[in-house]
């Protein structure tokens, strides 16, 4: 288990987006400013402020400017899951929306997707925002990927 756990982890990469800070319980405020109309990009899932602040962006351009990050650092040569994750105070339907971007950007930039998955899985609060994570995966990984599943936050294959 543990030489497929590294595998997973070397072949994966997560990038978020912030359009609001969260509020921690501990703090009581959020855990750093966001001006109105600003995003913040390459947040942290523990509610960490990102690497850079611009002006808000369309979905589209999240998905261009997340995967652009996570592509420089990683070249799929294999299919890839798709991990769409809402960080808590996004909308379902907004994730959705993003999750064509990404399919989108990935199509146009010759990237096969093996599975998706869209929701709020790990959040960080009250967080408005997403995070994108490709893991790259070969017919070992997907085999246990669509293995079946009985959780309280996931259920398929029963």
């Amino acid at each position: 288990m543990e030489a497929i756990a590294r595998q997973v982890n070397e072949n994966s990469r997560t990038f978020g987006v912030a359009l609001s800070a969260c509020t921690t319980p501990a703090k009581g405020s959020p855990t750093f400013d966001l001006p109105d109309g600003e995003l913040e990009l390459g947040i942290g899932i523990h509610g960490e402020p990102g690497r850079e602040r611009r002006p808000m962006m369309t979905s589209g351009e999240i998905a261009e400017a997340a995967l652009d990050a996570i592509l420089d650092d990683i070249t799929p040569r294999n299919p890839v899951l798709v991990l769409v994750n809402g960080m808590g105070a996004t909308p379902l339907l907004e994730l959705y929306g993003f999750n064509a971007e990404v399919q989108r950007v990935l199509g146009e930039r010759g990237v096969p997707v093996a599975r998706v998955l869209v929701g709020n899985y790990v959040t960080s609060l009250d967080m408005a925002g997403a995070s994108v994570t490709l893991c790259q995966v070969d017919e070992e990984l997907l085999g246990l990927w669509d293995a079946p599943v009985r959780t309280p936050g996931l259920r398929w294959g029963m």
